[in-house]
């Protein structure tokens, strides 16, 4: 890929739908001279699927940047891999990125996964997500509402392939959710390549966002 002057990136957040998780992240990848757009997902509509998640998507991107956005690089936490390949074919997307992101099949519903993956429960979780996030982000992060309903669990995953985009898996390298061994099967088992490694945990982009937007850039000139 060439590399442009300035790129949107679009930032999809895991449960919960808070943009604010990505809120370490962004003014790193503007002070690297790019765009950083966290979206708002509608976790707490009970009515609310992932093809309502995809339309959140859609409509965040083309209210920020009209409705000729330019190339942009897609950016997904956790249950964003769920919905983040959906608005593939709606929006220019150049690459497509999962970092400890959950990674679909065709048909199969995102309460599945799990199972289907062999997940193994990391026992507490808090203590999984937030194992190196600095003691005063982790507890501001904690202190911010979080609901998220089932609906987006329930939907099966609507398409036959995964889109064709350019995909990079990312995971933090001391995650204790998604640990690296784990992310290296599934990315090799679903979507045939390999992950690329960042160090820090679950919520990289809380813990460690200077590196994370360092390899998101360097990403734009492979």
């Amino acid at each position: 890929m060439v590399s442009s002057p300035v790129t949107s990136f679009v930032l999809v957040p895991g449960a919960g739908g808070n943009a604010s998780y990505w809120h370490r992240l962004v003014p790193e990848l503007e002070r690297l001279g790019h765009r950083a757009l966290a979206v708002d997902l509608p976790a707490a509509d009970p009515d609310a699927g992932l093809a309502a998640y995809a339309d959140t998507v859609v409509g965040t991107v083309v209210t920020a940047f009209g409705a000729a956005p330019g190339p942009l690089v897609l950016v997904a936490q956790l249950m964003g891999g769920l919905t983040a390949p959906l608005v593939c074919d709606r929006l220019p997307v150049r690459l497509l990125v999962l970092v400890n992101a959950m990674v679909p099949r065709p048909g199969e519903t995102g309460g599945a996964w799990w199972a289907a993956t062999g997940h193994a429960d990391p026992g507490d979780p808090t203590e999984a997500f937030f194992s190196d996030v600095p003691a005063d982000v982790a507890a501001a992060a904690q202190a911010e509402p979080f609901e998220q309903t089932g609906r987006p669990f329930e939907d099966p995953w609507p398409l036959d392939r995964w889109p064709d985009v350019p995909t990079r898996v990312l995971a933090g390298r001391d995650d204790r959710f998604f640990p690296l061994e784990f992310q290296r099967r599934v990315a090799a088992d679903r979507l045939g390549v390999g992950v690329d490694e960042i160090p820090g945990g679950h919520l990289v982009a809380l813990s460690r966002p200077v590196e994370l937007a360092a390899r998101l850039v360097a990403y734009l000139g492979t």
